[in-house]
């Protein structure tokens, strides 16, 4: 087996006929339908079947299909990698950043840094909700994403634990404020304006809320971070958010935060990468500058130190 027959298999599948592939490989068809034929010889199974429409992959073929665009790819990243390690890193890495999270505050950081140690490579930042995210990293499509998880295995994707942020619920100055903290049970007097259930924070405050018998009292679902911050500068209700976003909101709406206890309730924000797609040298890279961001952050996990090599004794 190949690369050139692995390639030649892979652009048949995606096509779904054998003519167009053969016209996309600049290769005539009688040779396209023998490297197919040899590759069969080699595998001992059938991998395509023939139809009217054109051909489709047997449960073979789809198994082959599969390890082939992972091979292809890993052999394409291993040439990116040596040519990057002649001339210093260079190349593109697209990373996601959690909205309404301490993710968006990395952003900054993050694109001065990468200019200072690593002007040849191009980030790309993608601000998105954290399941899309992690599709995208799922999918390869993404390197890598900053987001709130890493709870339960999800299969396919890695997460690698940053830090835990503390809820806090902010109100309007109309609203008398509570003290400094505030417990599940006295969140649930008031109105609230919170994401949808299938969003990570609403999940993580229903939980809260569930832990005692209680449920929170919306009276409106947004999603909308500056609807939220016009709501609360309108003394319409109180929200929850983490407390990177408490902060802002603090600030924008003339608002006032209480973290919320009995029980606690924190985010965990943790890097998120496919487990079965190795990271390239630069994604690597912007990987180990992201961690170094987060640890200067309050609330961040502590890293384990690396372990000094031991230095041999002299030899008497």
């Amino acid at each position: 087996m190949n690369l050139r027959r692995l390639k030649y298999f892979v652009k048949i599948v995606d096509v779904g006929s054998l003519t167009q592939a053969a016209d996309l490989l600049h290769i005539a068809q009688p040779a396209l339908s023998q490297q197919l034929a040899t590759l069969e010889g080699e595998v001992h199974q059938q991998l395509l079947l023939r139809t009217k429409r054109g051909v489709t992959p047997t449960e073979a073929g789809k198994v082959l299909y599969r390890h082939a665009q992972l091979i292809l790819r890993q052999c394409d990243q291993a040439m990116v990698d040596m040519q990057a390690a002649s001339r210093g890193l260079s190349g593109a890495v697209s990373i996601g950043l959690a909205p309404g999270t301490m993710a968006a505050t990395l952003a900054l950081p993050l694109l001065r840094i990468l200019r200072a140690r690593h002007p040849g490579i191009v980030p790309y930042l993608n601000e998105n909700y954290g399941t899309t995210l992690s599709e995208l990293v799922m999918s390869g499509r993404m390197d890598l994403a900053v987001l709130y998880g890493g709870r339960v295995a999800v299969h396919g994707l890695q997460f690698l634990p940053l830090m835990r942020e503390p809820l806090f619920l902010v109100g309007p100055q109309s609203i008398p404020p509570p003290p400094e903290t505030v417990t599940v049970a006295a969140v649930a007097e008031f109105d609230l304006y919170l994401p949808r259930p299938y969003n990570y924070v609403r999940k993580l405050v229903d939980e809260a809320f569930a832990s005692v018998g209680l449920a929170p009292r919306v009276v409106a679902e947004i999603e909308s971070a500056s609807t939220l911050a016009a709501v609360i500068g309108e003394g319409l209700g109180a929200t929850i958010l983490p407390m990177s976003m408490a902060r802002e909101m603090v600030v924008e709406s003339d608002a006032w935060q209480a973290r919320i206890t009995e029980p606690d309730i924190e985010a965990p924000l943790a890097l998120c990468q496919s487990d079965h797609l190795p990271l390239s040298e630069t994604a690597q890279a912007v990987k180990e500058i992201l961690v170094e961001l987060v640890a200067e952050l309050p609330g961040s996990f502590p890293r384990p130190k690396a372990k000094a090599a031991a230095v041999p004794s002299p030899v008497p």
